[in-house]
């Protein structure tokens, strides 16, 4: 489900985070669905269990999580508004320009979705 990109620009727990929020955004994951636990996390990538914590606890203080004790962390239900899903846009944006993606791909990919060309 996650990929790790460890040449990347951006932090490996950066990474994680950005994942989680893309997935609760395109509707993979649900309100009150269970994350892997940190430990079974850091060995399906290969990383620090501090890693997979670190991004864990950065989402629930963003609300994007809630962290049961010995139950693990679950998706929270969250309404999102207008202002904050523009911010988290425009990271994704400059995420993907870093990546290579150039500004023609970008409003092309663009039209496609609001054109219903999906």
């Amino acid at each position: 489900m996650f990929t790790i990109n460890l040449h990347g620009k951006e932090s490996i727990y950066e990474q994680i985070r950005s994942q989680i929020i893309r997935f609760i955004k395109i509707g993979i994951l649900q309100p009150d669905d269970k994350l892997p636990s940190v430990r079974e996390l850091s060995m399906e990538l290969g990383i620090n269990p501090n890693t997979v914590q670190r991004a864990y606890s950065q989402l629930e203080s963003d609300g994007y999580l809630y962290i049961l004790s010995k139950k693990g962390a679950f998706i929270a239900d969250r309404h999102v508004d207008k202002d904050e899903m523009i911010i988290s846009f425009k990271k994704e944006v400059i995420h993907y320009r870093d990546e290579g993606l150039t500004h023609e791909d970008v409003l092309k990919t663009i039209e496609e979705v609001y054109g219903g060309k999906q």
